[in-house]
């Protein structure tokens, strides 16, 4: 297994999308490139932290390339908004690859540089690209989090029928 980490706004759904990908043997949410160790989700919110919103993925490299989950990253957020996505400002939710070894580097590097030249938008793609520092995971109550609530919206259903 390889692992890859990205911050692109709130982490929630960013997850979700990793999780539909086929290759893709775990995801977790938690919090990384900051400089407060152990940080709660609460901490991460007040801006004290440093650290981003991010998602890891663990994932098999013969069923799916650290390209295409590149290329999911670029799809699930706006790379040009800094600190910031949709309605969620603060530097928690910047857009950041965080690279876990020279190859994933080179890849995210030049994967950017092609988005930017391909002038799918209009403004500067303002991503950052950083090495991977602690990763720290947030409570289990933020892990899946879309699919607790969607399995809860279904137990609602069924208990009112």
């Amino acid at each position: 297994m390889n692992i890859a980490t990205f911050g692109a706004g709130c982490f929630w759904s960013v997850e979700n999308a990793f999780r539909q990908i086929r290759g893709v043997r775990s995801t977790s949410v938690g919090y990384m490139g900051g400089h407060f160790p152990h940080p709660s989700y609460l901490d991460v919110l007040a801006r004290i932290t440093g650290h981003a919103e991010v998602v890891q993925i663990a994932y098999n490299p013969d069923e799916v390339s650290y390209d295409r989950l590149l290329d999911v990253f670029w799809q699930v957020h706006d790379p040009t908004q800094l600190n910031r996505q949709g309605p969620d400002r603060g530097e928690q939710y910047r857009s950041v690859v965080f690279y876990h070894d020279r190859q994933q580097e080179e890849t995210a590097r030049r994967s950017k540089q092609t988005l930017q030249q391909s002038r799918q938008f209009d403004r500067e793609i303002v991503t950052q690209i950083q090495p991977a520092g602690a990763y720290y995971l947030a409570d289990e109550s933020h892990q899946q989090y879309l699919e607790k609530l969607e399995k809860q919206r279904k137990q609602g259903k069924q208990g009112k029928q």
